[in-house]
């Protein structure tokens, strides 16, 4: 079933760039990276880590570089992983060129850290090299001396200052394979940031509010901060930065996409908060059918309302729908259509089973 969305929005063409088999920018989906939290050099915890972060539907994974242990790690890593890694690379040269080398599909750097323009050469040649792209990483937390000095603090003109000084060094060099990011962890400051340098350039951008903090506060900051960037077209890759693990960052990014019907990926369920007409428990079930379901990643709608007040409307514009009846007499409504009463003890069964078939019934339209 195809809701048509309330708005569609309209998405800023940017430049195409490529992270190894991953396309951003343009008319491409938006995608969902996150960050390893392992040692690099602890080979085979960082590969099941990637494995992890990949299964949960992120499309780009950033391994943190910081010494020629964990660089040359790669060389290993990669091969065991299906998905592009991204290198972060803050201050020297050397690691950027042995992270391209090794078979990291992009770079994050900021050209200003990485010295003179012999060896940013250096870098910008491997990574021509190696087809390896490149991410301009500007944050609020390390812009450069003399922007702070001419500023006084982190602003949003300070964030795009450092991101058009850093873009006119890889032009000059003739390399544009990259896309650039200006974070903050204040939420203001990154949107106003980004609103300002989408206005003047065309190259794709990463979006982020930098150590946004735990699950929750983490989860809420980014949802207002990207969501108000996407929300108005602007953005095409995005990384939830949270203090825990980050399997949840890409549970959060994807849901942000999918709230924006920017991106369809596995079961979106609507459900009510529950109250005291509800005929089952309403939040147990949501909580057990999202374990159950969490195997499926092609797009279907699920609704789970304990009463008959907003069930059945909700149940109209879903794929599978449950509305809670009195004495345990629960209604199933197939593609909005009511099907059959399902006891409240057969109920999950009866849901993941039928929310399975939609989604093999979609697989095989494609």
């Amino acid at each position: 079933m195809n809701i048509r969305p309330f708005r569609n929005i309209k998405r800023k063409k940017t430049k195409v760039i490529s992270v190894g088999k991953v396309k951003i920018g343009g008319d491409n989906p938006i995608s969902v990276q996150s960050m390893t939290n392992t040692l690099t050099t602890d080979i085979k915890a960082t590969i099941n880590q990637i494995i992890e972060i990949q299964s949960e539907g992120a499309d780009i994974v950033r391994v943190s570089c910081p010494d020629e242990s964990s660089s040359k790690a790669l060389k290993e890593i990669v091969k065991h992983v299906d998905i592009p890694i991204v290198a972060d690379i803050h201050f020297h040269y050397k690691r950027a060129i042995e992270a391209a080398e090794n078979g990291a599909s992009c770079l994050r750097i900021n050209p200003g850290n990485i010295g003179d323009k012999d060896k940013i050469k250096e870098v910008l040649s491997a990574a021509k090299d190696n087809n390896c792209s490149i991410r301009i990483g500007v944050n609020a937390g390390s812009l450069e001396k003399e922007i702070l000095e001419k500023f006084k603090e982190p602003c949003p003109e300070a964030l795009v200052e450092s991101a058009l000084k850093n873009i006119k060094i890889l032009e000059d060099q003739n390399f544009f394979n990259f896309k650039i990011s200006v974070k903050s962890s204040d939420v203001f400051l990154s949107i106003e940031a980004y609103r300002q340098l989408s206005k003047v350039t065309d190259y794709p951008l990463h979006l982020g509010i930098t150590e946004a903090g735990s699950f929750v506060s983490g989860s809420i900051k980014s949802s207002i901060g990207l969501g108000s960037l996407l929300l108005n077209g602007i953005g095409d890759t995005i990384r939830i930065s949270l203090s825990d693990d980050p399997v949840q960052e890409v549970k959060i990014g994807n849901e942000i996409l999918k709230s924006l019907n920017l991106r369809n990926r596995g079961v979106k369920i609507i459900s009510c908060p529950s109250c005291a007409r509800q005929g089952f428990q309403v939040i147990d079930t949501v909580k057990i059918l999202e374990k159950k379901l969490s195997h499926i990643k092609t797009p279907v709608t699920l609704s789970i309302i304990g009463c008959v007040v907003n069930g059945p409307g909700e149940a109209a514009m879903t794929d599978v729908g449950i509305t809670g009846g009195k004495k345990g007499n629960n209604m199933l409504y197939l593609s909005g259509i009511q099907k059959e009463k399902v006891l409240t003890e057969d109920m999950i069964k009866k849901v993941v089973n039928e929310v399975e078939k939609k989604a093999s019934e979609f697989e095989k339209t494609k």
